[in-house]
This record gives C-alpha cells, sequence and structure tokens, in this order.
C-alpha cells in the first residue's frame, strides 16, 4: 500500500520493508523488461526500476513520486534512474515512454473524478502511440478494508534492529467508494507513535473501464489477481493492461 506516511523520512526507510518484493512486482517486472523507455508513477523507493536495472534493462527509466522521503531512498541504490520528484500532471512531456506503470495501489489515491480523468489523460500523453499502461486498483467487491483493524498488528524490524508495531483503523462510514483510515507506527524507542491519515477510493470495473475510455486508452487485459486470474465479483484485484491505440 503507499500512501502519505512514507512522506515521513523515518518511515520511509520502513516501506520496503512492509512492503516485500512479491507477485505484483514479477507481472510488473515482465512490462518493464520489456519496453524502451519506462516511467514509474509514485515509484516510493524505485524498487520495480532498480530489479530492472539489476536484470540488464539497457532503457531509460525514469522514477517520479512526490514523496521526496521516498527518493531519497531511490537514490542510494540506484543512481542510474532518472529519479523526479513530483507528480503526472506537473513532470510529464508528450509521448516520452513506451511503457508507463503504477504500481502500490498507488491509483487509489485520486479520489476526484477530476483526478481520475487529469491523471489518465496525462498518462495518454506520456505514452507513445502503441505504448502500454500496466496498473492495479483493489476492487472493491473484496472489502479488504474490513480487514484493515487495530486488532491486526504487523512487527517489523527497522534497520537499526528496533522493532516496529504496525496497525490501520478505518473510520465509519464508509460511503462513496472512499476508504478513509489510520495507520500507527509505534516503537518502544520513540517519543511518540507516528500517526497517519489517508483516503483510498474503490473504484468498480466498470466506472475504471468507462475513465479509460474516455482518456483514449484501450483496455487490452483485465484480470482479478497476479497470476492472471478472471476478474469476478469478489476478486482481490482489477489488474488493468491498457494501450494507447492512436
Amino acid at each position: 500500500m503507499v500512501d502519505r506516511s512514507f512522506a515521513d523520512p523515518s518511515l520511509a526507510a520502513l516501506y520496503d520493508v512492509l512492503n516485500p518484493w512479491g507477485a505484483g512486482d514479477d507481472f510488473c517486472l515482465g512490462y518493464v523488461m520489456s519496453a524502451g523507455a519506462v516511467l514509474d508513477v509514485g515509484c516510493g523507493t524505485g524498487r520495480l526500476l532498480r530489479e530492472a536495472r539489476a536484470a540488464g534493462h539497457p532503457g531509460r527509466l525514469v522514477g517520479l513520486d512526490p514523496a521526496a522521503a521516498m527518493l531519497v531512498q531511490a537514490r542510494r541504490h540506484g543512481s542510474d534512474v532518472e529519479w523526479v520528484l513530483g507528480d503526472l500532471r506537473s513532470r510529464c512531456r508528450r509521448a516520452e515512454f513506451d511503457l508507463v506503470v503504477m504500481t502500490g495501489h498507488a491509483f487509489q489515491v485520486l479520489l476526484g473524478d477530476e483526478e481520475v480523468r487529469a491523471a489518465l489523460h496525462a498518462v495518454r500523453q506520456a505514452l507513445r502511440v502503441g505504448g502500454w499502461f500496466v496498473f492495479e486498483t483493489r476492487n472493491p467487491g473484496a472489502r479488504a478494508w474490513e480487514t484493515w483493524r487495530p486488532d491486526r498488528v504487523r512487527r517489523v524490524t527497522d534497520s537499526g534492529g528496533r522493532a516496529v508495531r504496525v496497525w490501520h483503523e478505518v473510520e465509519e462510514p464508509v460511503a462513496e467508494g472512499r476508504v478513509t483510515f489510520t495507520e500507527t507506527f509505534d516503537c518502544g524507542a520513540w517519543p511518540a507513535p507516528a500517526v497517519s491519515r489517508t483516503t483510498l477510493r474503490f473504484l468498480p470495473p466498470d466506472a475504471l473501464s468507462a475513465f479509460l475510455h474516455e482518456a483514449g486508452l484501450t483496455v487490452e487485459e483485465r484480470y482479478g489477481d497476479w497470476e492472471r486470474g478472471p476478474l469476478t465479483a469478489t476478486s482481490p484485484e482489477i489488474v488493468i493492461v491498457a494501450r494507447r491505440a492512436s
């Protein structure tokens, strides 16, 4: 999960510990390795692009993120990738990329219809004709937020060997496809817990497809999980592979 809490430098260093490499990263890496110029929107610590370079990707790799603390982590391990502070609307030029990826459920921070439209328009503008847009968003039918409870505590170890407890709590009521929750990070060595508040939007599949069509992006593949399973009413993910046709 990508959220604004990781704008804090002390928490950005925990991102990869809390979100280890998984099936979604493998899925996206395959597309990255087959593309010449790649833009990773909301790149976070840059793990995907760093892995692509390590695997021998010879082309242009650009990571874009609005959180400077995340890019600090990215630059520590990936000096041969372009790391850019900003967002799609402020930093993208026309027809620069063969592939745009948006991982870590970053798409869900686009809360309003106009935000979604502006982001997808910027994606289309950034892609060359025939270029691909790969991203995922949680399927609202799976109701993932019901598992974000304070009794489900994760325990991780930071770079200094200190134990950190992390938990979520959803604010009720949940309405209009938007879920607001707090995320709490607690370490005995800290003077106080760090608490962030985030809102995510859960768009249903048909609405998502309509936004993509309106932006001039054609959905070529749609899955319900990272193993390319069919999208059902309760699939955990909506995984989209779209293309700029013209």
